[in-house]
């Protein structure tokens, strides 16, 4: 006799086999990520390899998903150092309660030497990084894949741009996420030496010209890895809404106006979403245990004063609790993030603000930081000006104590600090670009309204006047400031958080998969 799920029989004394439609396997590809849910497996608590938000963003969706109880799978690289394994720590009472729903081989490590070695993601020697690219991708072709055998495959940034093309020569679904526009070209014969088959899904690939057929095309005609990515997947997104809007519209100057960058407008005018990145859970002054006084909204002001004070005897600027302290959390990168802009007004500024004793502290390593270094030491600036390498717990300390965030970015896919920023008290300061667009506003006191301040020109005077609207903010009474500050406070929680995040990428795989990710069975 054959039962059935429930144990019933059908009615003439004969059980009948009812075979239930598992759930939809996800598998995420991305080449870094913060951290992993504990019972994913016996390395989750060892994961963690991070150059930017995209780290951020691939835990929080992989954690929302396994809390829902969703057949997640993630790949990354098996950066060895970076993790740090100790495997046998790994076995604690919280991951045997997390087995007891979701077993514990979800986590695929694509294993090449080139990885096991390294001190971050992202190599600085322009012809390495298309080698891990290469790597990563190999693995994830000819091991990951037939091993997860996904629904869908979800993947991240340019490391990950074959993917959807091998996706859909096997008939599986993918979305690939643009992070930011950052690509390398690679032949096909630099493929096949890595040792991945492109002969298999080569016609799904966007290359520098028309190919006439693979033997001619494969030493000669490169093969561009995002736009690849873009050109193959089923669906894509960006990481937030004005940024899409801005590809699509041609803006930036450093994308070149040719083919590609038409073919990729088009591509994501047709299909594609833009989706605001979120930061990290932990991201939250009320719990963060590396402040000297945690906070909410209800309690910041005076918190954040005390905050400030053991900072800034810290990071060597003059105690003054008083003091209006401005944050720059980002890299000091001139290409992209506007350093330059400040490095051109900041002695003017600091001189400018004098008997209001304007701070600065810098939390960033970069090419421009020998410039803030120098400056620093030209003109004396010891007690208003702290330039310090990055370090983690040193940067959410700034968030805590600081009263404003520099973010003068000439371009931002999404970005996070301003995000933070306003979590933690810290009111932005941001060029109006991309997704710094979509989540700071201009304060209006009179209607209530805001959370930072925006500046519409890129340009040494857009900054110094933005700069001059906060300082007109912090001479508002100290009643005043706290009543706004304790508002954008309250809703940058609300909106700004990896659940709200997550659900808009489960919104997209249901849509494509055309079924629920998680139902009871």
């Amino acid at each position: 006799m054959v039962q059935n799920s429930n144990g019933n029989d059908n009615g003439n004394g004969h059980s009948i086999s009812i075979r239930r439609p598992r759930k939809p396997r996800i598998l995420i590809v991305t080449p870094e990520i913060t951290y992993l849910p504990p019972g994913m497996g016996n390395l989750a608590q060892a994961t963690n390899a991070k150059a930017g938000g995209l780290a951020d963003v691939s835990a929080s969706l992989v954690s929302a998903l396994f809390e829902l109880g969703a057949d997640v799978h993630v790949a990354l690289p098996h950066y060895r150092r970076m993790f740090h394994m100790d495997v046998g720590r790994l076995i604690s009472n919280e991951l045997r309660v997390y087995k007891n729903r979701l077993t514990d081989s979800r986590i695929h490590l694509a294993e090449d030497r080139c990885f096991y070695y390294r001190d971050a993601v992202y190599s600085n020697d322009y012809e390495e990084n298309p080698l891990l690219a290469l790597a990563f991708q190999r693995e994830i072709i000819n091991h990951i894949i037939p091993t997860v055998n996904p629904d869908l495959i979800h993947c991240n940034d340019w490391m990950t741009g074959l993917i959807p093309a091998a996706a859909r020569r096997l008939g599986i679904p993918s979305l690939f996420t643009v992070h930011n526009i950052h690509t390398y070209d690679v032949t096909l014969a630099r493929m096949e030496d890595a040792g991945i088959d492109a002969a298999e899904f080569w016609k799904y690939l966007y290359y520098s010209r028309v190919p006439y057929n693979y033997e001619e095309t494969r030493s000669t005609n490169p093969v561009d890895l995002q736009t690849s990515g873009v050109f193959a997947a089923h669906f894509i997104n960006t990481v937030s809404p004005t940024f899409l809007e801005e590809i699509v519209r041609g803006e930036h100057s450093f994308v070149p106006r040719n083919q590609r960058s038409e073919m990729v407008s088009k591509r994501l005018a047709d299909c594609a979403v833009g989706i605001l990145n979120a930061p990290d859970f932990s991201y939250d002054p009320a719990v963060d245990d590396v402040l000297t006084q945690r906070y909410d909204a209800e309690n910041a002001a005076a918190a954040k004063r005390e905050n400030k004070r053991v900072f800034q005897e810290k990071v060597g600027l003059t105690v003054d609790p008083d003091a209006p302290l401005f944050f720059w959390p980002s890299r000091l990168d001139p290409v992209q993030k506007g350093p330059e802009l400040l490095t051109n007004i900041l002695y003017k500024t600091l001189e400018k603000y004098h008997k209001q004793n304007m701070q600065l502290v810098l939390v960033a390593n970069g090419a421009y930081q020998r410039h803030f270094r120098d400056i620093l030491q030209m003109h004396d600036l010891y007690g208003r000006l702290s330039v310090c390498d990055f370090d983690e717990r040193l940067s959410r300390q700034a968030y805590a104590s600081s009263d404003f965030l520099l973010m003068p970015s000439r371009f931002e896919p999404c970005g996070l600090p301003q995000m933070i920023g306003v979590i933690y008290g810290s009111l932005p300061l941001v060029h109006d670009t991309g997704g710094l667009h979509d989540t700071v506003e201009h304060i209006n006191l009179k209607a209530g309204t805001g959370n930072g301040f925006v500046f519409r020109r890129y340009s040494n005077e857009g900054l110094a006047w933005a700069i001059d609207e906060a300082m007109r903010f912090w001479q508002e009474p100290a009643e005043v400031r706290a009543r706004e500050v304790t508002r954008i406070m309250l809703d940058g929680k609300a909106r700004f958080n990896h659940n709200v995040c997550a659900q808009h990428y489960i919104d997209i795989y249901e849509k494509m998969l055309r079924r629920k990710l998680v139902k009871p069975f």
